[in-house]
């Protein structure tokens, strides 16, 4: 039958193990997703039509571009704390802070009342790293707020905070706060999420469709102006990328998950890596992959076995979509060659095992997608949805290629997996492709030059206002 989520946990507990015997310790430390040339060129456009900043930057060698928050104290908001790309996003935030020498303050505005492996897991990560931890509702939290010299509210939802705990000192607030928004859903758009975001001193955003969704949600639906916009775009932390161009950890690492699985080197494995759920395509993903095996039966293609791995699985969870999913691989008989991955903080391992990576999100896509440019990085070609972020990463027909949403998508997916099943060179080729974009605007010094350069106009706006 597919592979249980259940038979890996011991599994992933030997990753840091294999690392450290290819790697440095410090590559060896947990890959935190989710959720960054020598001489600088910097531009910063500003299209006031759209009040959406575009930044974008060469990778600069040094100094670090966030040098300039050292000392200073940063608040940050997460709505919760889990392995999901929000909450991780900002850990990594967090940890590019501390590593210039900012103060930085974490408080997660829900929190389950029973206690749990993942926030304990996670807080430990944080404060082993120097980021204080305090309760949302604390004294702590709002005196931090107050002195403040930046607060990041990360997610949409996390606006709730403002009001519950700050009450009247939300005006005191408001032209320091960063809003970073992820969400690309329309049930985000809600009066008591989002009221105060016109006061902020600014909005983040991952992507450029997503701004433009935002601006015209807030808009017709809410009546509702954004704040100053800014687009930035994520990158690849350091110790990612340190493993994506080892040769060595990548072999290990493909032989050892390869093994686990009882997949040969051989073998031909596709894979989505995302939280389980009816948004992230995964039941559509494995429809696509029966009818890839079907196309190559009928046309009698000689390919080597193909399998495909879903990593983000929960049976804990006992949700009805996995459940679902679960039952469609063993009515199609297809349980040999269809893996069920727990959901897991270290992606190094999957990326290194696999040959290429399916990004399905559905409706409005990925706000980025932090997985494609990870893939890439490791040079695989992606099969990603044409919606959302994505669209601003894979090049159609040079890195991967993109399909429509919904069910329109499941035949173009699965002609594509068949291409890429039959045309080693053309994986190869996009592969290499990938990885060479990534260095050229997907690394973290790419993405710590375009945060910094908001961080700086923030810090500008909440000084002048204190000053008026």
């Amino acid at each position: 039958m597919a592979k249980h989520s259940g038979t890996w946990i011991s599994v992933q507990k030997r990753w840091p193990v294999v690392l450290l015997a290819v790697l440095s310790a410090s590559t060896a430390f947990v890959f935190i997703r989710a959720a960054f040339n020598s001489c600088t060129n910097t531009k910063h456009f500003e299209d006031t039509d759209r009040h959406v900043t575009v930044l974008s930057s060469q990778v600069p060698n040094h100094p670090n571009p966030l040098q300039f928050m050292k000392s200073k104290l940063v608040l940050l908001v997460s709505h919760e704390l889990s392995l999901s790309g929000g909450p991780l996003l900002l850990m990594e935030l967090a940890f590019l802070l501390r590593n210039v020498g900012t103060k930085v303050v974490w408080i997660t505005n829900q929190r389950p009342t029973e206690p749990d492996e993942v926030i304990y897991s996670l807080e430990h990560k944080m404060l082993d790293r120097g980021v204080e931890v305090f309760a949302a509702k604390s004294q702590e939290a709002i005196d931090t707020a107050l002195k403040a010299d930046l607060v990041v509210l990360n997610t949409a939802v996390a606006g709730k905070w403002l009001d519950v705990v700050l009450k009247e000192n939300v005006p005191r607030v408001l032209p320091k706060v960063l809003w970073w928004i992820h969400e690309m859903r329309g049930h985000y758009f809600k009066v008591e999420y989002v009221k105060h975001l016109p006061f902020v001193a600014g909005a983040m955003i991952d992507s450029h469709i997503t701004a433009e969704y935002w601006k015209t949600r807030t808009h017709e639906r809410l009546g509702i102006a954004m704040p100053k916009t800014y687009v930035v775009h994520l990158g690849n932390s350091k110790e990612l990328m340190e493993v994506a161009e080892s040769s060595v950890a990548k072999r290990v690492l493909r032989e050892h998950v390869r093994e686990s699985l009882g997949v040969r080197n051989e073998d031909i494995v596709f894979a989505i890596i995302n939280s389980v759920s009816r948004g992230k395509g995964q039941d559509l993903f494995l429809r696509s992959f029966y009818e890839s095996l079907q196309l190559i039966q009928k046309k009698k293609l000689q390919v080597p076995p193909m399998h495909a791995v879903v990593v983000g699985s929960d049976m804990s969870a006992q949700t009805k979509f996995e459940t679902e999913l679960r039952s469609f691989v063993k009515d199609k008989k297809i349980e040999d060659v269809v893996h069920f991955v727990n959901k897991t903080l270290t992606v190094a391992p999957y990326l290194a095992s696999i040959d290429v990576v399916v990004q399905n999100s559905q409706a409005r896509g990925e706000c980025f997608g932090r997985i494609t440019i990870e893939a890439m990085a490791f040079q695989l070609p992606v099969l990603g949805t044409a919606a959302g972020g994505t669209m601003e990463i894979v090049v159609n027909g040079t890195t991967g290629w993109l399909h429509p949403v919904g069910k329109e998508g499941v035949m173009p997916l699965a002609e594509n997996m068949v291409k890429l099943a039959t045309h080693v060179e053309k994986r190869l080729t996009m592969g290499k492709k990938g990885n060479d974009r990534v260095k050229e605007v997907f690394l973290e010094a790419h993405m710590s030059q375009r945060i910094a350069l908001v961080l700086k106009d923030v810090l500008q706006k909440g000084a002048s206002h204190s000053h008026s």
